[in-house]
């Protein structure tokens, strides 16, 4: 066939398509889609229970499109058990119709209810029999049975019925209303319409209304990921509130502002402005303040006392007790002489940089009260030192 018939005889086979698919009705199915996945963690369940009431009576054998309508009731409910995140809800499956011989066993509890799973869901659901039976009875037996199944239970419910909705009468929406007088406001209802009976529609709305909380959607507006995704979470999933904020541990006083607890501190009412230890006494540690057996101050030191100075020239009234303390170095009658020296000398430096010898005295504690340890060398020399005691 030459290359130039190719092309009307293509353009003649695509308009045939359109034309025979014109004037049809597009219906779609069950949902045939990756279902979506939630995470668990970010979850809590926004009900305690649940019921899925399914219609496996014989209108559902009808087919709606090219499958049967049990089948996509099915095939949703299985994208819905896929997409349901684990939680902690009890659930429970109940199916109505089945043989019209036995109207006793017309509702049937095939799972729960037990704390739901996916993998039990799944395998009750899937071992549900073929559609048979009547609907209208059946279905207010069922609504019925879901009120005695979680008449214990705490908590809130929601009952999921996913139904033709056809050969009914008013008898499940009044067993509707009755559970909805049992559970009040820990009560919703929602439904799903398989296929398109108008009736039908009319009465799963109906039931829907009594619950006050639910909504009345259709298997075809279920068929996709997004929005099977979107039912579950309106239905059964919450958000959890957001952890309080721990409160901060209350700040430990500090009286006198010089950065140590009143509960740690060994020097109270220290100035402000003061350096202190970790002790919270008024001393320099900085640089070494004495030589071993000495009581010269040394030089490197005067800069870091000039803030002693200037603390006593802004505070006039201020009176200070200038502490000489000695390393473990020598006998102790010795080292209580050098403490009271080094003491002295300490108030020398103070009155020869302006500040009035009746605001300062001296007193020597010899070895009697390290800082630090004497057994290093950086200790003992922390040890020669002289801390500033505020005399009130």
């Amino acid at each position: 066939m030459k290359k130039r018939y190719l092309i009307p005889l293509f353009i003649v086979m695509i308009s045939t398509l359109l034309i025979s698919c014109g004037g049809k009705k597009v219906i779609k199915t069950a949902p045939s889609f990756e279902p979506y996945k939630f995470d668990a963690s970010q979850y809590e369940p926004k009900v305690d229970n649940f019921v899925v009431i399914l219609d496996t009576s014989s209108s559902m054998a009808d087919k709606y499109g090219k499958k049967e309508k049990a089948k996509i009731a099915k095939e949703l409910l299985t994208a819905m058990n896929q997409t349901l995140p684990e939680l902690n809800y009890n659930g429970a499956l109940i199916t109505f119709g089945h043989d019209a011989h036995l109207p006793d066993r017309s509702a049937m509890l095939v799972y729960g209810p037990t704390k739901y799973s996916t993998s039990g869901f799944g395998s009750a659901l899937n071992a549900t029999k073929g559609p048979s039976g009547d609907s209208s009875l059946a279905l207010a037996k069922a609504i019925k049975a879901s009120g005695v199944n979680f008449k214990s239970t705490q908590g809130s419910t929601a009952v999921i019925l996913v139904s033709d909705g056809e050969k009914m009468d008013q008898a499940p929406v009044k067993a509707a209303e009755a559970l909805k007088s049992q559970f009040g406001d820990r009560l919703c209802i929602d439904t799903v319409l398989v296929g398109d009976n108008p009736a039908g529609k009319m009465t799963l709305e109906q039931i829907a209304k009594v619950g006050g909380c639910g909504i009345s959607t259709t298997a075809d507006q279920l068929g996709s990921s997004a929005n099977m995704a979107g039912f579950v979470k309106g239905l059964f999933l919450a958000k959890p509130a957001p952890k309080p904020t721990p409160k901060a541990a209350p700040m430990p006083m500090d009286s006198d502002k010089d950065g140590v607890a009143d509960n740690l501190d060994r020097c109270p009412d220290t100035p402000m402005g003061a350096t202190v230890d970790a002790r919270g006494c008024w001393t320099y540690a900085a640089v070494v303040l004495f030589d071993i057996n000495s009581a010269e101050v040394k030089s490197v030191a005067y800069p870091m006392l000039q803030e002693a100075v200037l603390i006593m020239k802004k505070n006039p009234d201020l009176k200070v007790e200038v502490d000489g303390h000695t390393d473990s170095t020598g006998s102790a009658a010795y080292n209580m002489t050098l403490s009271v020296k080094r003491a002295e000398a300490i108030k020398d430096h103070f009155v020869s940089r302006g500040i009035d010898t009746n605001r300062l005295t001296t007193k020597g504690f010899g070895l009697t009260s390290p800082a630090a340890s004497n057994s290093t060398k950086e200790g003992r020399a922390k040890n020669r030192r002289v801390e500033l005691t505020p005399v009130k």
